[in-house]
Protein backbone atom coordinates (compact mmCIF):
# COMPACT_ATOMS: atom_id res chain seq x y z
CA UNK A 1 0.00 0.00 0.00
CA UNK A 2 2.39 2.43 0.96
CA UNK A 3 4.46 1.90 -1.86
CA UNK A 4 2.01 2.28 -4.40
CA UNK A 5 1.35 5.64 -2.48
CA UNK A 6 4.70 6.79 -2.80
CA UNK A 7 4.85 6.12 -6.34
CA UNK A 8 1.64 7.93 -7.34
CA UNK A 9 3.00 10.82 -4.95
CA UNK A 10 6.19 11.45 -6.84
CA UNK A 11 4.47 11.37 -9.83
CA UNK A 12 1.87 13.75 -8.70
CA UNK A 13 4.37 15.83 -7.39
CA UNK A 14 6.73 16.16 -10.35
CA UNK A 15 3.71 17.09 -12.35
CA UNK A 16 2.43 19.79 -10.23
CA UNK A 17 5.66 21.26 -8.82
CA UNK A 18 6.35 24.69 -8.27
CA UNK A 19 10.14 25.99 -7.23
CA UNK A 20 8.62 27.62 -3.45
CA UNK A 21 10.32 28.65 -0.51
CA UNK A 22 9.77 27.93 3.13
CA UNK A 23 11.89 30.30 4.62
CA UNK A 24 9.00 31.50 6.69
CA UNK A 25 9.79 28.34 8.70
CA UNK A 26 12.95 30.31 10.22
CA UNK A 27 9.73 32.74 11.86
CA UNK A 28 8.87 30.26 14.06
CA UNK A 29 9.80 30.01 17.73
CA UNK A 30 11.14 26.99 18.07
CA UNK A 31 13.80 28.82 15.93
CA UNK A 32 14.40 31.02 18.43
CA UNK A 33 18.19 30.25 20.47
CA UNK A 34 18.51 27.51 18.76
CA UNK A 35 22.26 26.63 17.44
CA UNK A 36 22.18 23.81 16.01
CA UNK A 37 19.35 22.89 13.25
CA UNK A 38 19.68 19.63 11.02
CA UNK A 39 18.26 19.73 7.76
CA UNK A 40 18.40 18.08 4.50
CA UNK A 41 20.11 19.00 0.96
CA UNK A 42 16.65 18.31 -1.25
CA UNK A 43 16.90 17.25 -4.79
CA UNK A 44 14.52 16.44 -7.50
CA UNK A 45 10.96 17.87 -6.32
CA UNK A 46 11.51 17.54 -2.94
CA UNK A 47 10.80 21.28 -0.85
CA UNK A 48 14.28 22.82 -1.77
CA UNK A 49 16.11 23.69 0.82
CA UNK A 50 18.82 25.87 -0.36
CA UNK A 51 17.97 29.30 0.91
CA UNK A 52 16.96 27.96 4.08
CA UNK A 53 20.27 26.26 4.70
CA UNK A 54 21.99 29.42 3.32
CA UNK A 55 20.01 31.60 5.88
CA UNK A 56 20.97 29.74 9.19
CA UNK A 57 24.37 29.17 8.13
CA UNK A 58 24.72 33.19 7.13
CA UNK A 59 22.78 33.70 10.89
CA UNK A 60 26.12 31.57 12.42
CA UNK A 61 24.03 28.33 13.21
CA UNK A 62 25.61 24.80 12.76
CA UNK A 63 23.61 23.14 9.94
CA UNK A 64 23.82 19.77 9.82
CA UNK A 65 22.26 17.52 6.87
CA UNK A 66 22.14 12.97 6.99
CA UNK A 67 24.54 11.07 5.90
CA UNK A 68 23.38 7.02 5.01
CA UNK A 69 25.27 4.62 6.18
CA UNK A 70 25.29 0.86 5.16
CA UNK A 71 22.30 -0.42 7.15
CA UNK A 72 19.87 2.91 6.42
CA UNK A 73 20.22 4.53 9.03
CA UNK A 74 21.81 8.27 9.39
CA UNK A 75 24.35 10.28 10.65
CA UNK A 76 24.62 14.15 10.86
CA UNK A 77 27.42 16.26 9.17
CA UNK A 78 28.00 19.74 9.27
CA UNK A 79 27.25 20.80 6.06
CA UNK A 80 30.22 23.61 4.49
CA UNK A 81 27.84 24.53 1.67
CA UNK A 82 28.48 21.93 -0.49
CA UNK A 83 26.29 19.44 -2.44
CA UNK A 84 27.41 16.44 -0.70
CA UNK A 85 27.73 16.15 3.34
CA UNK A 86 31.59 15.68 3.94
CA UNK A 87 33.61 15.13 6.88
CA UNK A 88 33.78 13.60 10.36
CA UNK A 89 29.79 12.86 11.39
CA UNK A 90 28.51 15.41 14.61
CA UNK A 91 28.31 13.51 17.57
CA UNK A 92 26.45 16.06 19.95
CA UNK A 93 23.17 15.27 18.79
CA UNK A 94 21.84 16.05 21.99
CA UNK A 95 22.63 20.16 20.68
CA UNK A 96 20.29 19.97 17.95
CA UNK A 97 16.95 21.62 18.30
CA UNK A 98 15.41 21.31 15.20
CA UNK A 99 14.96 19.08 12.61
CA UNK A 100 14.18 19.64 9.19
CA UNK A 101 12.61 16.49 7.47
CA UNK A 102 11.69 15.63 3.83
CA UNK A 103 8.24 14.26 3.12
CA UNK A 104 5.91 12.93 0.38
CA UNK A 105 3.14 14.08 2.67
CA UNK A 106 2.10 14.49 5.90
CA UNK A 107 -1.50 13.85 8.08
CA UNK A 108 -2.99 16.48 10.14
CA UNK A 109 -2.30 13.70 13.30
CA UNK A 110 1.81 14.32 12.11
CA UNK A 111 2.49 10.68 10.19
CA UNK A 112 4.62 11.38 8.12
CA UNK A 113 5.03 9.39 4.94
CA UNK A 114 8.72 9.56 3.57
CA UNK A 115 10.57 8.17 0.99
CA UNK A 116 10.45 4.56 2.29
CA UNK A 117 13.79 3.59 3.64
CA UNK A 118 12.98 4.27 7.25
CA UNK A 119 16.51 6.23 7.41
CA UNK A 120 14.22 9.51 9.47
CA UNK A 121 12.21 7.03 11.32
CA UNK A 122 15.53 5.28 12.80
CA UNK A 123 17.75 8.71 13.11
CA UNK A 124 15.19 11.05 14.88
CA UNK A 125 14.11 9.34 17.74
CA UNK A 126 17.99 10.36 18.99
CA UNK A 127 17.47 13.69 18.67
CA UNK A 128 15.19 15.93 21.23
CA UNK A 129 14.23 18.10 18.76
CA UNK A 130 11.48 20.04 17.23
CA UNK A 131 10.55 18.36 13.94
CA UNK A 132 9.37 19.87 10.85
CA UNK A 133 8.47 17.64 7.67
CA UNK A 134 8.36 20.42 4.67
CA UNK A 135 5.55 19.41 1.85
CA UNK A 136 4.32 21.16 -0.84
CA UNK A 137 0.67 22.70 -1.32
CA UNK A 138 -1.75 19.62 -1.42
CA UNK A 139 0.71 16.99 0.82
CA UNK A 140 -0.64 18.33 3.92
CA UNK A 141 -4.27 16.25 3.96
CA UNK A 142 -6.70 15.20 6.36
CA UNK A 143 -6.76 11.45 5.28
CA UNK A 144 -4.73 9.33 7.28
CA UNK A 145 -1.05 8.64 5.64
CA UNK A 146 -0.51 4.97 6.16
CA UNK A 147 1.64 4.54 8.87
CA UNK A 148 3.28 1.77 11.53
CA UNK A 149 4.41 1.62 14.81
CA UNK A 150 8.25 2.74 13.98
CA UNK A 151 6.89 5.79 11.89
CA UNK A 152 7.75 9.01 13.60
CA UNK A 153 5.32 11.50 14.18
CA UNK A 154 6.47 15.01 13.11
CA UNK A 155 5.85 18.16 15.67
CA UNK A 156 4.42 20.37 12.66
CA UNK A 157 4.31 20.11 9.13
CA UNK A 158 4.95 23.67 6.77
CA UNK A 159 3.90 24.14 2.82
CA UNK A 160 5.30 27.44 1.56
CA UNK A 161 2.57 29.13 2.62
CA UNK A 162 1.86 27.87 6.17
CA UNK A 163 2.92 25.86 9.76
CA UNK A 164 1.02 23.47 11.23
CA UNK A 165 1.71 22.57 14.46
CA UNK A 166 0.41 19.04 15.80
CA UNK A 167 -0.26 18.38 19.16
Amino acid sequence: MKTQLRKELRWQRKEHFIDDSWLHILDCKEFNDVTHIASYISYGFEPQTRDINSRLREEGRVVLVPRLLPDKDLEWVPWNGESEPTGDAFTEINRIGVAIVPALRVDREGNRLGQGGGSYDRALPRLQAWTVALVHHGELTSEEVPHELHDQKMSAAATPGLVLRFK
